[in-house]
């Protein structure tokens, strides 16, 4: 296999990138000279095996209605057996186009208009989003900050279950934007807690790839039959191989009339036919993906490592909050002492980086930022320069 090369530069302005193209139309700046660090979106080609898949399939020329084989099954099934030493069923599998669209489905499956789902903060914003556009209230359970990284709060956590009683509970795990990785204890716990109230956990693991060498993944499924009536997976190959923009995502629902509720739920949207290049990347990502990802982890580790010394170097007010998964680097700028409207204002007129501004996270986000290390090492040493401006 040609071992790929992720310090290539690839323009991939005017390729309709929203990470690239559209700082104006998302982030309201009109600045063309800011470096795009924001959207959790690699800068790195796919695997060729998916390309060359992708061309095979477009030679092919006719693209009717497309439903998932039994190839595309087996691959994911083998995939999270390989990879997470994972078994899945093939009838636990339910499929839709993203997973931000199933979880707003589950949401108006699993809750009632005015009733709360927990988030725990610093949170995915569009968590919040699906929450609240759904006519639901967004109770949150903010995470400790810890000098090893983030915590779960379960006191707090079982406080705001005994008072709202709420039916849903939103996990991130490998967790955006931290890059916590919670732990078999960690899970056990909480799905204790959420079980003696009655509350369904989703859990978020589009990340569960992209671990950090001295991280472990473990999936909310990982902890046996006797939760599985009260737990859903959310899982994806885009985030893995950068496949956003062609579009699906796993749902994996172990309990049956959970499952036959979600596709009733998504056969009552149309929701019922798959995009042919969608099925087919996602099928060759899986079977021929794991050199390719093995690479892509140690370039993203050391790209953290990289990182993490320069800041230590340069930009000494920073400090970036260690991590288990993503290739998202959580950012503390408290010690500036600046509100975050100066600090933003100061990242786009003196760093010339486009970030994700804390507050967008939450309450527990404000002081903050993310940064994308998804990206050629050429982009880091940028973003350093830049930072390094903002006291001076």
């Amino acid at each position: 296999m040609e071992s790929p090369d992720f310090n290539q530069i690839i323009d991939r302005h005017n390729s309709g990138s929203v990470k690239w193209d559209f700082l104006n139309r998302y982030l309201h700046l009109n600045e063309t000279d800011l470096l795009p660090m924001w959207v959790s979106d690699f800068d790195f080609q796919c695997p060729k095996e998916v390309l060359q898949a992708l061309s095979s399939r477009i030679d092919h020329g006719i693209f009717g209605y497309s439903e998932r084989d039994d190839l595309y099954y087996q691959a994911a099934i083998d995939w999270f057996s390989r990879r997470h030493k994972l078994t899945l069923h093939r009838d636990w599998f339910t499929s839709i186009e993203g997973v931000i669209p199933g979880l707003a489905l589950l949401i108006q499956m699993l809750s009632k208009p005015g009733e709360g789902v927990i988030v725990q903060g610093p949170y995915y914003s569009s968590f919040a989003k699906v929450i609240t556009m759904n006519g639901r209230a967004v109770i949150e359970n903010p995470l400790l900050e810890d000098i090893e990284g983030y915590k779960i709060d379960y006191d707090h956590l079982e406080h705001i279950l005994e008072q709202h009683r709420p039916p849903l509970l939103l996990l991130c795990n490998p967790h955006n934007p931290t890059g916590r990785c919670w732990d078999r204890d960690e899970l056990l716990q909480l799905l204790i807690l959420c079980k003696r109230y009655g509350t369904t956990v989703i859990s978020d693991e589009i990340w569960a790839d992209l671990i950090l060498p001295w991280g472990k993944f473990t999936s909310i499924l990982h902890l046996g039959n006797e939760w599985h009536s009260h737990v859903i997976a959310a899982t994806s190959a885009s985030k893995t191989f950068g496949l956003a923009s062609l579009r699906i995502s796993n749902f994996i629902i172990p309990d049956r009339t959970f499952r036959q509720a979600f596709n009733d739920r998504l056969n009552a949207h149309g929701l019922d036919v798959f995009n042919s290049l969608s099925m087919t990347a996602a099928t060759a990502a899986y079977q021929y993906g794991d050199t390719w990802l093995d690479k892509l982890q140690d370039y993203l580790a050391e790209n953290r490592d990289w990182f993490e010394q320069a800041l230590a170097s340069s930009v000494p007010w920073c400090r970036m909050t260690k991590a288990e998964g993503t290739y998202l680097a959580w950012l503390d700028c408290r010690n500036l002492g600046l509100d975050d409207n100066t600090l933003q204002q100061l990242l786009i007129q003196k760093a010339k980086i486009a970030v994700s501004m804390g507050y967008s996270f939450g309450d527990k986000g404000k002081g903050f930022i993310r940064i994308n290390l998804g990206c050629p090492r050429q982009y880091l040493e940028k973003a350093i320069s830049g930072l390094a401006q903002l006291t001076t």
